[in-house]
């Protein structure tokens, strides 16, 4: 019942962001966790956060989030005194997205390796060139 408020409410929890995260990220629930946590710190109880408040390796995170559809990116120009145009850039919590994505329905499809000769596996955490067997590579070389 709480869950259902805070949606109506749209607010986005720490359990939220990072079931979102952890759906469409497709990392653990604990590395989402992690990331979650440091978005809201950065966030607080606002909806929008300064982009100079972020260093070049934190900003990674806000582009992954951007890519997903669950941070925005928009800039205000103001005009200085002296006729400079001077931009302050922001990133935005896109709320009904973060809720929509904690739901499970909403979770990434993972990617899966098909062979003839043998079962259908998960190779979502593996380097794909190191699936392929040889036979892979010695077909390439020749029609090269």
């Amino acid at each position: 019942m709480r869950e259902e408020v805070l949606e109506i409410m749209n607010i986005i929890t720490l359990d939220a962001l990072s079931r979102a995260i952890a759906n469409r990220v497709g990392v653990g629930i604990e590395e989402a966790r992690r990331d979650a946590g440091f978005v809201l710190d950065i966030f607080g109880f606002d909806d929008r956060v300064i982009d100079n408040v972020l260093d070049p390796e934190d900003r990674q995170l806000f582009y992954i989030l951007e890519e997903e559809g669950m941070l925005v990116t928009e800039r205000e120009e103001t005009t200085l005194y002296d006729g400079r145009e001077w931009r302050t850039h922001y990133w935005q919590l896109k709320k009904n997205t973060i809720l929509n994505y904690a739901k499970d329905e909403n979770k990434r499809l993972r990617t899966v390796l098909y062979d003839k000769t043998q079962p259908i596996r998960d190779i979502s955490d593996e380097n794909v060139y190191d699936t392929m067997t040889e036979d892979i590579w010695i077909t390439r070389k020749i029609n090269e």
